[in-house]
């Protein structure tokens, strides 16, 4: 990075360090997201279940004998997964402000170093 300021590149260091916490957050964020559908799906068949329920115990398939506090259980891990997926969202829309902040800021600083070569001569 010859001739960039250490401003600049500490900057493009930052862009770059953003870029990837998006991306993370993102990524998370999608997983969360198909996590809480899944659940969503798993309530809407207990719901309308008749007869015996089981639920998976790592490898085991137990028997459920109170069907309103599994159904009480999946509620809750829905209601958690949404205020993950919404604190997700809050951190990736910061995260799109200040990388398109960087990005302009970078944009504008490589722009007057395109046009100070040509001021110079």
């Amino acid at each position: 990075m010859n001739g960039i300021s250490p401003q600049l590149q500490n900057q493009i260091a930052q862009y770059q360090q953003v870029q990837q916490q998006l991306q993370a957050v993102s990524s998370q964020k999608m997983q969360y997201d198909a996590q809480r559908r899944e659940m969503t799906r798993t309530l809407d068949e207990l719901n309308s279940a008749t007869g015996d329920v089981y639920k998976s115990a790592g490898s085991l398939l137990i028997k459920v004998e109170d069907k309103e506090s599994l159904r009480a259980e999946i509620e809750e891990s829905v209601e958690t997964m949404e205020v993950r997926i919404s604190s997700l969202d809050r951190q990736e829309k910061t995260l799109q402000e200040k990388f398109k902040v960087l990005s302009d800021t970078i944009n504008a600083a490589m722009g007057n170093m395109a046009a100070r070569p040509a001021d110079e001569e």
